[in-house]
């Protein structure tokens, strides 16, 4: 965050550097302010900096900043301007402190002069900080400020927002000495001097764009509330994608709606300026009302309620006080939006691990006991011995599963809209794809072991049986990868542990047919190599069937409703 402009005096000076390097210089119309415009400049920057907590250093070549942002951004300006930070902390000791909130909008810090009168150095919104103000800083001293100078200030304001510029206004009054109980914000922030307006620039992380993008593509609806300038909020929300030339509701029009016309707006506003703790919690509230699923985040104390009333709360690790830390259900460490963007893809794919295994699960064990139930009751021998099916277990089911747990995310997981907040694992859908797959598994198992119990023992037709299951399992892991791409376009290399464990699974069931001690073992016979291929020919079939019948689901695929996700800008 830098400032970038500096309104004093009836002129706009350009402030050069970035970052909290207080080197930079203070231009008007490319060249350094002469006499005349100096004091003004000199008294806004005054203000600046005596009514600034943070502070700046220099540690290892690099210049850190303790304290809050903004008020960072404001002192390195007030230090380019030209006030001397030291000298003011020790002719000008502190002896009060008043901290920004969202109601007031400002903050105050007050300090002792020389002659032991109190100055007030205030710094805050500019439409609330100028209600404070009867007099106004100018070149040729201080006078009455008038309806066309507050005019001409807020539009100079506005002017500034519109560039996408956070706009703060400074004034300052000298005081009577006042015990310490009696600095209240009613008795010191008013009959103020106007003294100008700052605007700094606070960019969007490079990444933020992109992360808000995948957002859409995802189903995820972002709505930015802050407690900017309208015009700064919507130019920003411009920039970064979020909305387009709509103006920002404020909660000044907040305040004039029901709950039930605010329930109606919500659902087509995205962003929302000079907010309240109250307005946060009011606009949670109406996106919840519609069914979304809503996160929120926040960094300030203001945005505790708001956090707690979302459906989650998400708080930023590093700007975050304790007390939001503390409501929100996660906190992220790099106060980074791409970081909330990462979190949902991965969820994603967890979700469809955690599916898809159970479904490669639940389908196999279905698959071997409706085998083993038609052929109960048709009346023939056991296809499948004890023996038989715990090999199955250890071989198709177990390693496979572990595999598909760890599978890497779906590269499309973004495209997709979000699932209803009521759908479950276990729905019609997984219920439905489980028999299906299951039915397949069985349906070509059991014609093998028929085909081969025509004309051969019940030994080879069980050797037949229990390889077109082995082989068909194995195959049907590598399908079930994912829901939306057909298996050819699933690149192995992604998860070269399934691949091994299918191939050394592979060569065990191959073994267990040529080899005469595993043959005793299992109860089977000898596979010659030939029968070997038709039966692992046969034990395709279901997944050939399974990702055809893929391709034209995703052919027509469900679009259930969006969640909301809600950037908290202080």
């Amino acid at each position: 965050m830098t400032v970038r402009t500096l309104h004093a005096g009836g002129h706009d000076f350009e402030v050069t550097g970035e970052g909290y390097s207080p080197t930079g210089e203070i231009r008007l119309a490319g060249q350094p302010p002469n006499d005349q415009q100096r004091p003004a400049l000199l008294e806004l920057a005054a203000v600046l900096v005596g009514g600034n907590r943070s502070r700046i250093a220099q540690e290892a070549g690099t210049w850190k900043l303790t304290g809050d942002p903004t008020e960072g951004a404001l002192l390195v300006a007030g230090i380019k301007a030209g006030a001397d930070l030291a000298r003011i902390e020790q002719e000008w000791p502190q002896v009060a402190e008043l901290p920004f909130d969202s109601e007031r909008k400002r903050s105050s810090i007050v300090r002792r002069l020389p002659e032991g009168r109190l100055r007030i150095f205030c710094n805050g919104a500019p439409g609330d900080l100028l209600k404070q103000c009867n007099r106004l800083h100018t070149p040729e001293g201080i006078r009455p400020i008038t309806d066309e100078d507050r005019k001409r200030i807020l539009d100079q304001a506005s002017k500034l927002a519109g560039q996408a510029l956070r706009v703060l206004a400074s004034a300052t009054a000298d005081r009577d000495d006042l015990p310490p109980d009696a600095l209240t914000a009613e008795s010191v922030e008013r009959d103020l001097v106007f003294v100008g307006l700052a605007g700094m620039y606070d960019p969007p992380r490079p990444e933020a764009r992109d992360a808000i993008t995948r957002c859409r593509d995802a189903g995820i609806r972002v709505v930015m509330i802050t407690g900017d300038h309208p015009q700064t909020a919507a130019a920003i929300a411009r920039e970064l994608g979020i909305a387009g030339d709509e103006p920002a509701t404020t909660g000044a029009e907040l305040d004039t709606l029901s709950d039930a016309d605010l329930h109606r707006r919500a659902a087509a506003t995205p962003v929302y300026a000079r907010v309240t703790a109250e307005h946060k919690l009011r606009i949670v509230r109406a996106l919840k009302s519609d069914g979304s699923v809503v996160a929120m985040t926040g960094d300030g104390v203001n945005d505790a309620p708001a956090l707690q009333g979302a459906d989650i709360g998400i708080a930023l690790g590093r700007s975050g006080t304790e007390v939001t830390k503390q409501a929100a259900d996660m906190v992220i460490t790099d106060d980074n939006f791409a970081t909330i963007v990462a979190a949902v893809e991965e969820g994603r794919g967890t979700y469809d691990n955690i599916r898809k295994t159970l479904q490669y699960l639940l389908a196999g064990n279905t698959g071997e006991l409706l085998l083993m139930t038609v052929c109960v009751l048709a009346g023939m021998p056991t296809p499948l011995l004890p023996i038989h099916l715990l090999w199955i277990n250890l071989l198709t089911d177990g390693l496979p599963a572990l595999c598909l747990v760890t599978d890497p995310v779906d590269p499309d997981v973004m495209l997709r809209k979000p699932r209803p907040r009521s759908s479950r694992i276990a729905n019609n859908p997984f219920l439905r794809m489980m028999f299906l797959t299951g039915f397949l598994t069985a349906g070509v198992a059991f014609a093998t072991y028929a085909w081969v119990l025509r004309a051969g023992s019940p030994a080879e037709a069980r050797a037949a049986a229990f390889a077109v299951m082995v082989y068909a399992e194995l195959l049907r892991s590598f399908g079930v990868r994912s829901a939306t791409l057909p298996v050819w376009r699933i690149p192995l290399h992604t998860n070269l542990s399934l691949v091994i464990v299918v191939a050394a699974s592979f060569a065990l069931q191959i073994f267990s047919q040529q080899n005469a001690t595993v043959i005793r073992l299992l109860k089977t016979a000898p596979v010659p190599f030939l029968d070997g291929l038709v039966y692992l020919a046969i034990g395709t079939i279901p997944l050939l069937l399974l990702e055809g019948i893929k391709l034209l689901r995703n052919a027509n695929p469900s679009n259930p409703g969006p969640t909301t996700a809600v950037i908290g800008a202080s």
